[in-house]
């Protein structure tokens, strides 16, 4: 290795990111096109003039952080190609797992209050969970209203194979933005459509019902961030 040259280490470092998208969002899309590769200890993203259109993401182990700078090296965020490479420091949460982290005052205010937003982000994530059923009528048609009856209706067969999926359990602040991050690796992806009144739930067209199926066999059961509760269902959809 050239004195130049960053040793592998759990964390990349991005840069060339789109400076206009909202940090919370930009946080969240990170988190939901790198998931794929390996757990993700957290995401860092700064409003300060110098750390602007940059982030850290730090994954659990270093042969995560490799893939993710092999495969995803200028792939296309926010119409802008990332550049990606191992961060030069090692990140805090990684030093506080393997005993050499030294505190520093500067950052300690923001530490606290990060740690403290990221639990009231999973507190809130786990409250919402699972409150409401996954629908999974016919693409673009209208929610029904909750069965109140005491009688459980018949089970409906699943839908044949088609161009159109039906994605549910996904986290209720999931946007369309986001699942086309993560569909847009697949050929034939065409459209997310999202319903307003029914949080968590998606329908995804591709070009073909092969093209569909691929996808969905790709991503069966995958995590849209790590604090998600729940694994995403994906089935054909009901025409």
């Amino acid at each position: 290795m050239s004195n130049g040259e960053v040793a592998p280490n759990n964390t990349i470092y991005i840069n060339n990111l789109n400076e206009k998208i909202k940090l919370d969002e930009l946080k969240k899309t990170l988190k939901s096109i790198f998931q794929q590769f390996g757990n993700i200890l957290e995401v860092l993203a700064f409003k300060t003039l110098k750390h602007k259109g940059q982030a850290w993401v730090v994954f659990e182990d270093v042969s995560s952080a490799t893939n993710v700078l092999r495969q995803m090296q200028g792939f296309p965020l926010y119409d802008k190609p990332m550049k990606l490479q191992y961060a030069k420091t090692k990140s805090d949460v990684i030093a506080k797992a393997d005993g050499t982290f030294v505190p520093r005052e500067k950052r300690k205010k923001h530490d606290e209050r990060a740690d403290r937003k990221r639990r009231e982000q999973h507190q809130d994530a786990s409250q919402s969970m699972g409150l409401n059923a996954p629908y999974s009528g016919p693409y673009g048609a209208a929610v029904p209203l909750p069965y109140l009856g005491g009688v459980k209706p018949v089970p409906e067969a699943p839908a044949p194979p088609n161009k159109i999926l039906f994605f549910e359990n996904l986290p209720h602040e999931t946007t369309p933005g986001q699942l086309q991050i993560v569909l847009s690796h697949y050929h034939g992806f065409k459209e997310v459509r999202m319903i307003d009144a029914k949080p968590g739930i998606a329908f995804v067209e591709f070009g073909d019902e092969m093209q569909s199926t691929v996808a969905m066999q790709a991503l069966q059961g995958f995590k849209m961030t790590p604090q998600a509760q729940n694994q995403v269902l994906i089935t054909y959809a009901k025409k």
